[in-house]
């Protein structure tokens, strides 16, 4: 899908209920040009096309790949870059939460209200489900909350101090973990909110984490 250049207002502002202080303090971000970033998750079935392999726990082809670690996805674009299918990448953080928002600025993309997540999102369930099977964004995007944690490029920083303005990747380690966004089937609506942050080394997977790639000039 392609996504629209434009501003945004990244991270969270001062909520009782949700807030941590990585989602601080918030700045704005300018993405200059429209990009491309898949419609659904990385599937199994695409997965499998690409390396002949298959880590997931749960399986099933049109279920999202997971089980991979942030290490693995770049091996999966390292193979299917050489494809001729275009070049593709994981998203910068900022693009990630851009895409999700879809120019919302509520916690999640739909609203406020935790109690209808269900109709948009997989979580506190115990496994994952096929891709696009919840309603999707203002952007057209399905399971940007939900179903199975997202890699971004970034490395994690524990705030947004000195945090980019312009859409790229924080590439600067100041620690040893990289950035994963949405939630997953496993976890609480807390988790699926549009600013909310988690984090990990790039060598870990686990059932809840896996991918949805940019596709670059």
């Amino acid at each position: 899908m392609e996504i629209p250049a434009g501003s945004f207002t990244m991270g969270s502002p001062y909520d009782p209920d949700y807030l941590y202080e990585s989602e601080t303090p918030q700045h704005t971000v300018t993405i200059a040009q429209p990009f491309q970033i898949g419609k659904f998750e990385v599937t199994q079935a695409q997965w499998w096309a690409v390396l002949g392999s298959m880590p997931s726990h749960f399986t099933g082809p049109s279920l999202p790949v997971e089980n991979v670690s942030w290490d693995d996805c770049q091996g999966f674009i390292s193979k299917l870059n050489t494809m001729g299918k275009g070049s593709f990448r994981l998203p910068s953080e900022a693009e990630w939460e851009y895409a999700c928002r879809a120019g919302s600025t509520t916690r999640w993309y739909y609203g406020q209200d935790p109690a209808t997540l269900g109709d948009y999102a997989w979580y506190s369930n115990n496994q994952t489900y096929p891709v696009g099977q919840r309603l999707p964004n203002a952007f057209g995007l399905y399971d940007m909350s939900g179903n199975v944690w997202e890699w971004c490029q970034d490395w994690y920083h524990f705030t947004y101090e000195g945090a980019p303005g312009d859409g790229t990747a924080w590439i600067l380690p100041t620690w040893s973990s990289r950035v994963l966004r949405g939630g997953a089937w496993n976890g609480y609506a807390n988790y699926s909110r549009s600013a909310y942050r988690h984090t990990d080394v790039p060598s870990n997977g686990n059932p809840g984490y896996g991918m949805r790639v940019v596709r670059t000039p």
